[in-house]
């Protein structure tokens, strides 16, 4: 009987026409203040993961998961050594690269500087899907001795150059002339383009593993070996495994690599997560203060109830009920909302861009040229939660100030 009777009460409060309409705007504004906070994070989080998700696939399709160089930067016998640990240690393909940095110009007058990537094609494939990033031209293309060169989009169009088209490479390392000294310098002709969607289209470069070698002086060695695991979730184990086995070499990770980014990403979440929970904390706050109203109104009921038995529990248990069915409707609302948007966010916005002839993300500031969105349950559970919980806490004043009123006061001027 305790229960039932104060839902009852709760119910027909709610759904009652109350005498002052500030109290019932207030109300109905705490209820769409919740529903749009709980939206606006959920999909804000969904786009905030799509962001995440698609720049860490674009940069793990192209960084090595592990990557073992000299501690001088190059490595000699580079065979004997990928032959030895493809099959171990979780291990599944090795590759050799030549790393430098350098300057290219082409047609244009705008040079673009680059890191030069010297690859075998033949084995550069088990390793990356540069093969399939390949929009003109082959990867085979690049040949020993040729000097082939494949470029990003980006840098193509930078450097206003497209296939068979030449360009000249400079590189960090000196000759000696009679003139001086001079950088060292080779042309190169365009034999590949690639896309990747992601800032590597306008700062790499790759030619083949000899010819990037010849140009660096770095003999018959190369700078490394890129790794290829089972479970790129491997890396840190595997490479703590390499740097004890082999402690003449070092180790590095695709965590490493990118641990800053990765964590500022973590973190621009976090803190979206907790700005935006606000928009939710300030309509719960709303709501509280339409309950306190609610019970200054309902006074004279109040006391009527306490004379004809209600006990203090049921008191605070009929504005609790109140205050919880407006948290949950606003709940339920912004999470449909939330949801429903999340999962066409990313058509809309394009719709908008093709309406509007605007481009509102660009690939060289934000790495892609799309609004992504992924929407994960666990979030969308979590938001519930918190709306809901801050929905009950905001009841918790204004029940016990009802608990609290004294029939023989709320009733004398009665």
């Amino acid at each position: 009987m305790f229960y039932p009777l104060s839902l009852a009460l709760g119910l027909r409060y709610t759904r009652a026409q109350q005498k002052n309409h500030f109290i019932s705007f207030i109300s109905l504004i705490s209820l769409l203040g919740i529903a749009l906070g709980v939206m606006v994070l959920i999909t804000v989080l969904s786009v905030m993961n799509g962001f995440d998700r698609e720049i860490k696939n674009r940069i793990l399709e192209m960084v090595p998961q592990v990557t073992l160089t000299g501690p001088s930067g190059q490595l000699s016998d580079w065979q004997n050594l990928a032959q030895a640990l493809v099959g171990q240690d979780h291990v599944v393909a090795a590759a050799p690269f030549v790393q430098g940095q350098a300057m290219i110009t082409g047609a244009s007058s705008n040079p673009g500087f680059v890191e030069l990537n010297g690859i075998d094609p033949a084995l550069q494939s088990a390793v990356s899907p540069i093969a399939s990033k390949m929009t003109l031209g082959q990867l085979s293309s690049l040949a020993p001795h040729q000097f082939h060169i494949i470029l990003g989009q980006a840098l193509a169009e930078e450097l206003g150059v497209t296939l068979g088209d030449k360009v000249t490479v400079y590189v960090p390392q000196s000759n000696f002339s009679p003139a001086g000294i001079m950088p060292r310098v080779k042309q190169f002709t365009v034999s590949g383009i690639f896309v990747t969607g992601y800032q590597f289209d306008s700062s790499y470069a790759l030619v083949n593993l000899q010819d990037a070698a010849a140009l660096l002086q770095l003999g018959q060695n190369v700078s490394g070996l890129q790794l290829k695991l089972t479970d790129l979730f491997l890396a840190e184990q595997v490479s703590a495994d390499l740097n004890m086995a082999m402690p003449n070499l070092m180790a590095y990770t695709w965590i490493s690599q990118n641990a800053n980014f990765f964590a500022a990403l973590t973190m621009e979440k976090v803190m979206m997560f907790l700005i935006l929970t606000l928009i939710i904390a300030v309509a719960a706050f709303n709501m509280l203060a339409s309950l306190v109203m609610l019970v200054t109104d309902k006074k004279a009921d109040i006391a009527i109830l306490k004379t004809m038995g209600l006990s203090t529990r049921q008191i605070m248990a009929v504005f609790m009920i109140q205050g919880t069915i407006i948290g949950c409707l606003g709940t339920v609302l912004g999470v449909i909302l939330g949801v429903v948007l999340s999962w066409n966010v990313t058509r809309l916005v394009n719709e908008i861009q093709a309406l509007f002839h605007v481009q509102f993300l660009s690939a060289n500031v934000y790495y892609i040229d799309f609004l992504p969105s992924y929407l994960e349950w666990s979030n969308v559970i979590l938001i519930g939660f918190l709306a809901l919980l801050m929905s009950f806490l905001a009841t918790l004043y204004p029940a016990y100030k009802a608990s609290r009123i004294n029939p023989a006061e709320a009733l004398r001027y009665e």
